[in-house]
């Protein structure tokens, strides 16, 4: 049995979290979302590393919640301690200015769904389960599910996931746009690691403003959005990096970003 919820590891320019609780399928609890909020506080922070992917380990990502912890909690302290805490740590994902991948080795369901609603691009295994099921225990996403599922899926597909409470295959979640693409279980690191590095030779101080840029202009009207675009590419145009990358281009050589 794992002594701590969570692993860091960092190759090149790429952080990885693995959530490994193998013998409670990568259930979340408090301590385990502490330690999640931790890792990716080192992550970053940390100036070599430019990507970040999240895993678990053995036969699930995240298979949800503790069913034991939930069935024991009154509504004013869950509000107060589990809920508070979850958001917190989930809305950290979500405002990471690093690129973050899910890379979906197994089970995603309940709260499983609801990080990977979280992170930029998912990776999804071909024996990847996903999937909102609270419904069939009495209650219902409580961790930001609600409402991130409906600003990233057609909202007939949301609330069916969200009625019937069913597990879907990778593939059904790749069609309705809740991940990016289904991969063989054996190639599912490769293929994320691959991808994270492409990432991480981009400049990662155009990635940080563009994020900012797309994250913040999902809640705004048009007009303003476009504005917030206008202002934030004007900064990026400050940047040496945005200059070594068109001086890269007419020079025919792949460019060098620093982060300046």
């Amino acid at each position: 049995m794992s002594q701590e919820p969570i692993r860091v590891e960092v190759e090149d320019a790429v952080g990885t979290i693995t959530i490994d609780r193998p013998e409670r399928l990568n259930a979340l609890d408090i301590p385990t979302c502490l330690a999640l909020e931790k890792a990716l506080d080192r992550l970053e922070n940390d100036p070599a590393v430019r990507v970040i992917v999240l895993t678990g380990s053995g036969r699930a990502f995240v298979a949800g919640g503790d069913i034991e912890d939930l069935s024991s909690r009154q509504g004013l302290a869950h509000y107060n301690e589990f809920a508070e805490e979850i958001h917190r740590v989930f809305r950290r994902f979500e405002t990471c200015d690093k690129p973050t991948i899910a890379a979906v080795n197994g089970f995603a369901l309940g709260g499983g769904t609801e990080l990977l609603l979280c992170l930029d691009i998912r990776i999804l295994s071909d024996k990847a389960r996903l999937g909102l099921p609270e419904i069939t225990l009495g209650i219902f996403p409580g961790a930001g599910g609600t409402q991130r599922i409906i600003r990233q899926v057609p909202l007939c597909r949301a609330k069916e996931l969200m009625f019937v409470g069913e597990h879907i295959s990778a593939e059904q979640a790749v069609a309705i746009g809740l991940a990016n693409r289904v991969v063989p279980h054996d190639e599912l690191m490769a293929e994320t690691k691959t991808l994270a590095d492409r990432i991480a030779r981009k400049s990662p101080l155009t990635l940080k403003l563009l994020k900012r840029t797309i994250g913040d202009g999902v809640d705004m009207a048009l007009p303003a959005a476009l504005r917030h675009e206008q202002a934030t590419i004007s900064l990026v145009f400050d940047s040496r990096d945005a200059h070594e990358g068109c001086t890269a281009f007419l020079e025919k050589r792949e460019a060098v970003f620093r982060g300046e």
